[in-house]
């Protein structure tokens, strides 16, 4: 997931984060797409212009397509835009030659603080990315302690989760959360002053909580085996992730589908080992090279993982399998200060 990070205006271009390696990785692009994470469409432009005959975009977020407005025109029927969750993708389409994910938060939606994603600048605490259902300050604001810990420290990996929580419910009781800059204050005084180069000590929190809003996590496993579901053999799935969770998820995803999750005892009795639903095209993740990260900083954290599907059935997975957090997780082991 892309992390909180200053801006110098609302209005900077959207720069595609490892669309180059991408398109690289996948060529040659051809047959029907589907962008599961439409945006400001990076990624449709570019596959539509590396050969794909049709790309469906797909985005929750109803902002999306109003700022493409002025250019979707020009690609005809060759571009389909599609309201709704790429965990839903299946219901769109199948049989489908690519699939693309690229997780988390755009800049688009960082950049605009009425949107309360972002701690550098005030708005009302939402985080909402499809606009509906409970927002951020309903979570600060209605969550027992435990459950903010919780949160925090599974889906943020923030250590001082315990410490956050405490400071969060207390406040509250003064006065209800209702602004970005409000919950970032009473975060940054949980917390060591950073220094220069160091992340925004609101970076972890922030970030928990825009994943819980939108259930992302859920939305990333259960889209995984939705493109499992609606790709053709052959075809391709590639996932961009910047957070080191997600990053795990889609690994063991990848080699769960691709028998490649280690030799079983060889002292065991044989067992039958189901056909492959996926081939991992690359060994490792491809991470952005030096020039993507001169030109776009917040691709550092980035990596692109491709598999490829078989003519195997399509099935189910334990979330547990994958590495996808459960909150219930750590009260059994007590993590978490």
């Amino acid at each position: 997931m892309a992390a909180d990070a200053p801006s110098t205006s609302s209005a900077r271009p959207h720069i595609p984060v490892l669309l180059r390696a991408l398109l690289k990785a996948v060529a040659p692009v051809s047959g029907v797409w589907l962008d599961g994470t439409f945006g400001a469409g990076g990624y449709t432009r570019g596959l539509l212009e590396a050969g794909a005959d049709k790309v469906i975009g797909v985005d929750r977020d109803p902002l999306a397509f109003e700022m493409a407005a002025d250019w979707i025109g020009q690609y005809g029927d060759r571009l389909v835009l599609q309201p709704g969750v790429f965990s839903r993708m299946d219901e769109y389409a199948t049989g489908l030659d690519g699939v693309v994910l690229d997780l988390g938060v755009s800049s688009m939606q960082l950049d605009r603080a009425e949107r309360g994603f972002s701690f550098m600048r005030d708005g009302p605490l939402d985080m909402r990315m499809s606009q509906q259902g409970g927002s951020a300050a309903d979570l600060v604001n209605t969550l027992s302690e435990v459950e903010l810990a919780d949160i925090l420290f599974l889906y943020g990996e923030e250590r001082a989760s315990r410490r956050i929580a405490h400071a969060i419910v207390r406040e509250r009781e003064k006065m209800p959360f209702e602004t970005t800059l409000q919950l970032a204050r009473v975060i940054e005084s949980c917390l060591p002053r950073s220094k220069p180069g160091q992340s925004h000590p609101a970076t972890r929190s922030f970030q928990a909580l825009r994943i819980a809003v939108n259930d992302e996590f859920g939305e990333l496993f259960r889209g995984l085996l939705a493109a499992e579901r609606a790709l053709r053999p052959g075809g391709q799935l590639a996932v961009v992730t910047f957070h080191s969770i997600e990053d795990r998820m889609v690994k063991r995803f990848f080699q769960e589908r691709a028998g490649a999750t280690g030799r079983a005892n060889r002292y065991a009795p044989e067992i039958e080992v189901p056909e492959p639903q996926f081939t991992l095209k690359f060994r490792k993740a491809i991470a952005p090279d030096e020039d993507e990260l001169i030109e776009n900083p917040r691709a550092r954290s980035a990596r692109l993982r491709v598999a490829v599907r078989t003519g195997a059935a399509s099935g189910d997975i334990d979330p547990g399998r994958i590495g996808m957090p459960l909150l219930k997780d750590r009260h059994a082991k007590g993590k978490g200060r």
